[in-house]
């Protein structure tokens, strides 16, 4: 019953977390933002990313961590296991080359303002359309790449297992956000991209 009670905090306080990030990701709290601080948003992005990494660093730490064991490979298959991690760490590092790692950490933001070089227009980052490279297989190829690397583990506990269901939901949940203002900013062109392209798993592994 113990593992019923921990399990259960432990997904109240990952779906705490995940409706904290998409509403701080909203453009509606963003637009407020600007109008409160103006062009001090270019600080938002960054905030926001040691926000994230705080609030999951203090779950990580201080939830409940229930230990009942699913599963634990023996050799050789728990170094076979680091074969997909280790091709999905190419993957992750490929979709890096299709967008500014500057502009997502939040630095771009900041060194613009710095050198008044921040426009009106933006809210916490330029925003791209991007259909080359991955973003012709996934219109979320990072979050597929992630669910391989997480899924993926030669040692597998009730407190991991948690952590990864809840990750693949949040994963689907905020890329539906995600295209929500994608949409509101690209309009016909992404809707179009939309049906073109599967939404986290390549055609490989889905049809829609």
């Amino acid at each position: 019953m113990q593992y019923f009670y921990d399990v259960l905090l432990l997904l109240l306080l990952l779906g705490l977390f995940g409706y904290t990030h998409s509403l701080l990701a909203s453009l509606k709290v963003k637009e407020f933002i600007r109008q409160q601080f103006g062009k001090a948003i270019a600080f938002y992005r960054l905030f926001y990313n040691l926000f994230s990494l705080i609030s999951l660093y203090l779950i990580w730490e201080y939830a409940p961590h229930p230990s009942l064991q699913i599963y634990k490979l023996n050799s050789p298959f728990d170094y076979l296991v680091l074969i997909p991690q280790f091709l999905s760490l190419i993957g992750i590092i490929w979709c890096f080359r299709y967008f500014s790692v500057k502009e997502f950490l939040g630095l771009s933001q900041i060194e613009r303002f710095l050198n008044k070089e921040f426009s009106d227009d933006e809210l916490d980052e330029k925003m791209f359309f991007r259909i080359d490279g991955p973003y012709k297989y996934s219109r979320h190829p990072i979050y597929f790449f992630s669910i391989v690397f997480l899924i993926f583990r030669a040692e597998m506990d009730l407190f991991y297992l948690t952590m990864l269901i809840a990750f693949i939901i949040y994963f689907y949940i905020g890329s539906v956000y995600e295209e929500m203002r994608l949409l509101k900013i690209f309009g016909k062109d992404y809707e179009e991209y939309q049906k073109k392209v599967p939404r986290i798993f390549p055609r490989v592994f889905t049809k829609s």
